[in-house]
């Protein structure tokens, strides 16, 4: 987990930046590191990046439910470092490929064994794949971080052709970084608004 923090006081949100693939080779923390770049230079975060890749987080869940388990739930050991960050957190960023049009098994994997700590707050998106640019997969993940009282922001990033539209890191389109701007915007906007609503009254879920 990296962290990386710029101009840190009371105004300033707590950003998670989820790596969400573990394939080998895989282009996901390139991307997360020129978002976590833009979200510094934003100056509204005090950012960390979480790589799944670095944790233990098994496709087998245990039969009670997180939402009603609470800090009971059995989770492993190796998943300590993100159950804190996402509790920690006051916004998010998920950085996904598409893989057969969806997101990757990791990233569901993920999600499913939390479910309070996505509750009434803001989640973003950075896509990349081929044509497409990993829209596919930012549909579907809309769809289930919503099932878990999220609130997705409209305006993402996707990246199409990522293999020939990236060099040295950075993406070659000079507009990414106005996108990315309006992204963060956004998800300010929404992480002081959400934990404004969170500290004033428990959100009813």
């Amino acid at each position: 987990m990296d962290k990386n923090t710029k101009g840190v006081d009371k105004n300033t949100h707590k950003l998670v930046i989820i790596v969400g693939s573990v394939r080998d080779g895989r282009f996901g923390p390139v991307v997360s590191s020129w978002v976590a770049e833009q979200a510094a230079e934003h100056g509204g975060f005090d950012v960390a990046i979480v790589d799944l890749a670095d944790l233990e987080i098994p496709l087998a869940l245990p039969d009670a439910s997180p939402k009603y388990a609470g800090d009971a739930y059995p989770r492993p050991a190796g998943m300590a470092a993100l159950t804190s960050a996402l509790e920690g957190a006051d916004a998010f960023v998920v950085v996904t490929p598409e893989y057969n049009h969806s997101y990757p098994a990791s990233l569901k994997a993920a999600i499913d064994w939390h479910f309070t700590q996505w509750t009434a707050k803001p989640v973003a998106f950075v896509s990349y794949g081929g044509a497409a640019g990993g829209r596919h997969a930012v549909l579907h993940l809309e769809n289930v971080l919503t099932e878990l009282h999220a609130v997705t922001v409209r305006d993402g990033l996707a990246f199409p052709n990522y293999f020939t539209t990236w060099q040295d890191g950075r993406p070659l389109d000079d507009a990414a970084a106005g996108y990315a701007k309006t992204l963060l915007d956004q998800l300010a906007w929404w992480a002081s608004a959400l934990r404004t609503a969170r500290a004033a009254e428990p959100y009813p879920a």
